[in-house]
């Protein structure tokens, strides 16, 4: 029970929901199903209040094996069985930065923030798989913590786990928590061309050079330029890291 209290802090617990806070969520659970329909990733809900898992979608990769009613019947319990020590130790760490960087955050703005990093999961074939988490606050209670949050999990386009950041709706910079000093530093996002973010929506539809070119009118070499410079500003070495970074970083 103390490591599971571990997940949840100090500066987010909810003693209690009003009817008020009961409004916000009136048939929203329908909306995530939706939701969770429409995409390769998959979503969870965490119930703060609660402190467990409101809902689970059936994609695989989060499952390990198990159902989705298991995973969302097991709750937080679901991590001890399926992280190792190591990675758990970082999620634990996480939860804490986390909830003081969103504590010092303007109640109003609280909403407009997605926590993301990276851990490994062990699979019911005792693979480990590095994916990628990303936390969103759903509702806050009426004193501003967060209640309820939407999680997305997908595979995570890095080498090892950590790469902990905070980003904004709509603001070119980005949050990183140092492991090595303990300490979030700012940077700026990757600013793309419009000709760039365009050039990686016709990779992601499959589409091979020549056929870019043809669709866009430039030259084959013109479009392998500008993947080159693609893959400068990502600090990747392939087509398949520059989609999985634009997408983990919603460069596109």
């Amino acid at each position: 029970m103390e490591k599971f209290n571990s997940f949840f802090s100090d500066k987010n617990t909810i003693a209690d929901i009003t009817d008020k806070d009961i409004a916000q969520t009136e048939n929203y659970l329908e909306v995530v199903r939706t939701f969770a329909k429409l995409t390769y990733q998959s979503v969870y809900i965490i119930d703060y209040y609660q402190r467990n898992f409101e809902y689970v979608s059936d994609n695989p990769l989060f499952l390990c094996g198990l159902s989705s009613k298991q995973v969302q019947e097991l709750g937080y319990d679901f991590y001890f069985q399926h992280v190792g020590e190591q990675d758990l130790n970082l999620l634990l760490k996480i939860n804490q930065v986390g909830f003081d960087f969103f504590d010092n955050l303007p109640v109003k703005e609280r909403k407009d923030y997605t926590i993301s990093y990276d851990f490994h999961i062990i699979n019911e074939k005792k693979n480990s798989i590095l994916i990628n988490h990303k936390l969103t606050p759903l509702f806050l209670n009426e004193e501003g913590k967060i209640w309820k949050a939407m999680c997305i999990v997908s595979l995570s386009p890095n080498d090892a786990s950590g790469n902990i950041t905070i980003s904004k709706v709509n603001s070119t910079s980005i949050a990183e928590f140092n492991l090595g000093n303990n300490r979030w530093e700012t940077t700026e996002k990757v600013k793309l061309s419009e000709r760039e973010i365009q050039i990686l929506i016709l990779y992601a539809r499959g589409l091979t050079i020549n056929e870019i070119a043809d669709k866009i009118f430039i030259s084959p070499d013109t479009v392998k330029f500008h993947r080159r410079k693609l893959f400068e500003k990502m600090d990747v070495s392939n087509i398949t890291e520059a989609l999985s970074y634009a997408k983990n970083k919603k460069l596109i």
